[in-house]
């Protein structure tokens, strides 16, 4: 095994599939500058030419419309978005369109389409480029919302949506995630979409995270072994569809559960979650304590760093409303601004 990072592993396997899928074409704005989307798709037109690789005006609903228009007749898209707030200028394609395309047609149409959004904080991009928007793009049937944490799963997921899928995906990555390594293998493999992993076993409090919060979960699952409390984290990786069984399962298991979501808690993956436990009679009646979300605060992402560390959960977020949890506390785990584990220097990106 080698250890690949986040970015390196959507960039091998987009030229994997590409090699083997000659339907398989890449548009966004930049996808073939130097620097290819963090280094996503960066020197992929080397080898497939800008028949292949797309550079696209910067006008986000129309060049969806070419790509829905596209997968249609038998090509397989990925449209790169350097934002994910850019998608709400093509929402309309994408959830009046591409989503509902095969109902309409009684499943004999469908538009396989791939389209991947960056999202998170850095260098004070505020409330225009901060957005992690996946709880919207998960209300409509019809559209699947991946959120890879790793390399691996980056890998396998992009794997999957372009080889095993016929519906419309969109792959949520966080940039923060880009450089983090772990061990992905050479070869071509497929991480199932829909399915939760067990990122770390425990028995006294189930933690259900998505994305970036998955490592920083883990890292609070950590802290709290110290503190003597054992937890369970669950990486839920596709938050449509939700993996509903091993959600329910661990949760029965550990009778606690916290949820920490890089998005909103009005509407969000933390409230559907907590609704799918407390209508499922089993689960609720398993937990011992009420459910702890941690989520974003309600208000629109700040610029400035000093803001920013009050409004984004940190490590200690997650460790204090567990502690609530399983003590029935309110216990003041946070750390002083200066001591945050993130700051201005870990992302450079191309604008």
């Amino acid at each position: 095994m080698r250890e690949l990072s986040y970015g390196e592993a959507i960039k091998e396997a987009t030229f994997q599939m590409m090699e083997k899928d000659p339907s398989i074409i890449v548009m966004g704005e930049g996808v073939n500058d130097p620097t290819g989307m963090f280094g996503s798709t960066s020197d992929l037109y080397k080898t497939f030419g800008k028949e292949r690789l797309i550079d696209v005006p910067n006008s986000e609903n129309a060049f969806t419309g070419m790509a829905i228009g596209a997968a249609m007749t038998g090509m397989r898209p990925i449209i790169v978005h350097q934002r994910n707030d850019f998608l709400l200028l093509a929402m309309d394609q994408m959830a009046s369109q591409a989503a509902k395309w095969s109902y309409m047609f009684s499943g004999k149409a469908h538009v396989p389409i791939v389209i991947r959004a960056v999202v998170g904080r850095g260098w004070g991009q505020g409330a225009q480029h901060s957005q992690s928007l996946q709880s919207l793009f998960m209300h409509f049937p019809g559209l699947k919302v991946v959120m890879p944490a790793n390399a691996y799963d980056a890998k396998g997921l992009l794997v999957s949506a372009l080889s095993e899928e016929n519906s419309p995906i969109i792959i949520i990555e966080h940039r923060w995630l880009y450089k983090a390594k772990c061990d992905v293998p050479e070869k071509i493999y497929s991480v199932p979409i829909g399915k939760a992993s067990i990122a770390r076993k425990g028995k006294d409090v189930t933690i259900i995270a998505t994305s970036l919060a998955v490592a920083d979960s883990l890292v609070a699952s950590e802290k709290l072994i110290e503190l003597g409390v054992s937890a369970e984290v669950i990486d839920l990786r596709t938050v449509r569809p939700l993996d509903l069984d091993m959600i329910k399962k661990s949760v029965i298991k550990t009778q606690n559960l916290v949820i920490v979501d890089s998005g909103w808690k009005t509407c969000g993956v933390s409230a559907e979650v907590a609704a799918v436990i407390a209508e499922d009679p089993k689960s609720f009646r398993a937990l011992k304590s009420p459910i702890k979300r941690v989520a974003w605060a309600e208000t629109p992402a700040p610029t400035t760093y000093a803001l920013e560390n009050i409004f984004y959960p940190t490590v200690e977020t997650i460790v204090s409303a567990t502690l609530e949890v399983i003590k029935g506390e309110t216990i003041n785990m946070e750390s002083k601004y200066e001591e945050q584990k993130f700051t201005k220097k870990q992302f450079t990106g191309s604008f």
